[in-house]
């Protein structure tokens, strides 16, 4: 044997293989991973953007500030205490969702009971295998009771003569505006697109992780969400919107966006960014349609999308009905 034989061998043994296979990296992701590129991304879409919403949205602006500019001809010098209660309401709602409304207060406060009712005669709880889910169990109704039932009954409490109706729960002439859904929600795609490409998207949706355990895992999950977001248009898009319209205009929209984006603080750097443009889309889009209905079906479309697209980037649509299954 040639001493090239000797030598050259060990170049094709397998055990040199593995320093080869490398994970392939999106160049997409390493640019927009790159800080100073993925702070100051967000701007010039904003500003492309801006002239579109403008174009589309401007008569429904005309017409929301030329309602609230003859709604203060008739009143005069009367005051409106609308905006006042309505922030004030909402500071207190989004205050108490955010320290008894999440995960956390379920996981230090009511955990603890539901684990000894299941450690006693409750087996039908089945703790040990829904103890997440629970968790968003609790989550979705403190959305459902702080989003909804506080709000709209202070509100009529406070104002008894305004009709709950016209915030933003009439279903009349929903069909003739199912275009501009359709619309948003092809705009919409690529923008879920380019955010998919972010490093932590995959891990981050969706937030009840055991939705890849089964079809009956992702599809209660699915609908607590959709029970959520029912909600969050309720709030945000309706009740909002509707109570501040009557003085503010247009202007109005633009306040309930800031602290719909401020709900949205912990999550993904440009979904944060999207939630400007959601709220500024959405709630033009309830005050064109004179409801929330449109906006419901967008937001639960890109939710659903989000959550699938991450599923499947990880290779996890669940398969199984039941878990375990």
């Amino acid at each position: 044997m040639s001493s090239l034989g000797v030598f050259a061998a060990p170049h094709f043994e397998p055990l040199a293989l593995p320093t080869l296979q490398l994970e392939p990296v999106s160049w997409l992701t390493t640019l927009f991973s790159y800080p100073p590129i993925k702070a100051l991304l967000p701007i010039p879409i904003l500003a492309a953007i801006a002239p579109v919403l403008i174009w589309f949205f401007k008569d429904t602006w005309q017409k929301l500030d030329d309602e609230a500019r003859r709604y203060r001809i008739e009143h005069g010098a009367e005051r409106d205490l609308r905006p006042a209660a309505c922030l004030l309401i909402a500071a207190v709602v989004l205050t108490v969702q955010e320290y008894y409304g999440g995960r956390q207060f379920f996981q230090t406060t009511l955990r603890p009971e539901l684990e000894a009712l299941y450690a006693g005669s409750w087996k039908w709880l089945q703790f040990d295998t829904y103890d997440e889910l629970y968790a968003y169990g609790w989550w979705c109704f403190a959305r459902s009771v702080g989003y909804v039932m506080l709000p709209l009954l202070t509100w009529k409490l406070l104002f008894p003569s305004d009709s709950l109706l016209d915030m933003g729960l009439r279903g009349r002439g929903f069909l003739s505006h199912l275009w501009i859904y359709g619309l948003c929600l092809a705009i919409v795609i690529p923008v879920l697109l380019l955010v998919a490409q972010q490093p932590d998207f995959g891990s981050y949706y969706p937030f009840y992780k055991q939705s890849s355990r089964s079809v009956f895992d992702f599809m209660a999950w699915e609908a607590m969400y959709w029970v959520q977001f029912f909600s969050l248009e309720l709030f945000f898009r309706g009740w909002m919107v509707g109570a501040l319209r009557r003085t503010l205009g247009s202007s109005a929209i633009f306040v309930m966006a800031v602290p719909y984006c401020m709900i949205h603080y912990g999550k993904p750097y440009l979904e944060a960014h999207g939630a400007i443009v959601a709220g500024v889309v959405l709630g033009s889009l309830a005050m064109r349609t004179r409801s929330i209905y449109a906006g419901f079906l967008l937001h639960i479309s890109v939710a659903v999308g989000m959550d699938l697209l991450s599923l499947y980037k990880r290779e996890a649509i669940p398969h199984n009905f039941w878990p375990g299954g």
